[in-house]
């Protein structure tokens, strides 16, 4: 499909695996990624005031729908980039999906209605599936056994303080010069650098693979969705938790400008207060990822479920910027926790041929959180108020560390 796809494949006896040994390929592929994150950060603080000033959507469910249709789209898309990494090229499903990322700003900018801001999450959706599955096996591909919490730490770090810096730069940009067009200008750059990037410098990695796989000692699974799905304990606790850490970010995504607006907090400070989140989870991910080689994973999820599902149950009894800020921080520490020990595991559990796939699998069900945060949020919050819903995701969140603590066997929580 892409003409320089082949141009940057590697030869056999260029193959090493390791970070420090592909550390160019590996830093380029970190900067895509917050790229990446970037394309998602243009919708984190301004959308609530978006659609009431630009739409007249008000009711909390409309104003989810954006989230819920691009957790549906993502989540499908994960599933079918992991599944087809291997026959199609790693470098392919980047390409393509900074190739439909492109639209989704200038669709933003001319909307009409509430409905072509739907179809363009419906892109971003497909967009993120594509590129951040791809980033991120091809990260793994690279490194090999050793450093995989590391390399995962790194990859979150880059998209998810790249989503905290856009939103803090989309808050400050709306409150001086309002919400559409200028926002979504820094969108056009973010997607057509990212596309120009992937296309002139980076390199399949599907070889790396199969030098792997000649010295793997995990056994092959039978079926890889329902394994990882629902069957192997080890895998499907980390899935479900993946489902209720993306949940809960879609009710903070969601409903946390919501709230402060309900507050009386002006964009900017919106923007600032929602930044904090993401910013702490990415930037926290450059320890944890390597803690989550060393220590039990196990452990790790648990306690970094925990510490969320806590932390959202006192954001509805804090009404203090700095009260809130100091929240916000301890949900980013918790997530940053569990993000990259979620990917680490999944893939020292499963075989390199079938890593992918996997990912695939868990990403699948994880990002469908998305969607499912903002159904649940979006009605509890329509039906009983913002607070309730807040309340409901932090019990569904400490549930979740139950299940990894009572579900998911010692005998694997150091993979």
């Amino acid at each position: 499909m892409f003409s320089s796809a082949k141009k940057g494949a590697l030869k056999k006896d260029q193959i090493e695996l390791g970070l420090w040994a592909n550390w160019k390929q590996f830093a380029l592929l970190v900067g895509i990624n917050a790229f990446v994150g970037g394309m998602v950060g243009l919708e984190r603080t301004i959308f609530p005031k978006f659609a009431a000033i630009e739409f007249g959507v008000t009711s909390k469910m409309a104003v989810l729908s954006f989230i819920v249709a691009f957790g549906i789209s993502k989540a499908l898309t994960n599933y079918f980039a992991g599944k087809f990494a291997n026959q199609w090229g790693r470098k392919n499903l980047l390409l393509l999906g900074w190739f439909l990322a492109i639209p989704v700003p200038f669709i933003l900018l001319s909307a009409q209605s509430w409905n072509w801001v739907v179809f363009a999450n419906i892109l971003l959706g497909i967009h993120q599936g594509l590129t951040w599955s791809s980033t991120v096996v091809m990260k793994i591909d690279l490194v090999g056994e050793k450093d995989r919490g590391l390399a995962m730490g790194l990859n979150e770090f880059a998209g998810y303080f790249a989503v905290g810096v856009v939103a803090l730069l989309t808050g400050v940009i709306a409150e001086r010069f309002g919400v559409r067009p200028y926002p979504f200008y820094l969108g056009i750059l973010i997607a057509v650098v990212g596309f120009l990037l992937s296309l002139f410098f980076v390199s399949d990695t599907r070889a790396f693979v199969a030098k792997e796989s000649a010295k793997a000692r995990s056994t092959k699974l039978k079926n890889i969705f329902t394994e990882t799905s629902f069957k192997d304990k080890t895998l499907s606790s980390i899935t479900q938790a993946g489902l209720v850490n993306n949940l809960n970010d879609g009710m903070i995504w969601g409903l946390l400008p919501v709230f402060l607006l309900q507050l009386q907090y002006d964009t900017q400070t919106i923007g600032i207060l929602a930044s904090i989140y993401p910013m702490v989870w990415g930037i926290s991910q450059l320890g944890t990822g390597k803690l989550s080689d060393l220590y039990a994973k196990k452990r790790m999820l648990f306690w970094g479920m925990l510490l969320q599902g806590l932390a959202i149950l006192l954001i509805p009894i804090n009404y203090t910027f700095w009260g809130l800020a100091l929240i916000l921080v301890i949900l980013g520490l918790g997530t940053a926790i569990v993000y990259p020990t979620f990917l680490s595991a999944i893939a020292q559990a499963t075989h390199p041929q079938q890593r992918a796939e996997s990912i695939g699998a868990f990403r699948l069900w994880r990002d469908l959180g998305y969607a499912v945060g903002a159904i649940i949020s979006g009605i509890t919050a329509d039906l009983l108020g913002v607070e309730y819903a807040i309340l409901f995701v932090g019990l569904l969140t400490v549930l979740s560390s139950l299940v990894i603590q009572f579900r998911m066997p010692n005998a694997k929580a150091s993979l």
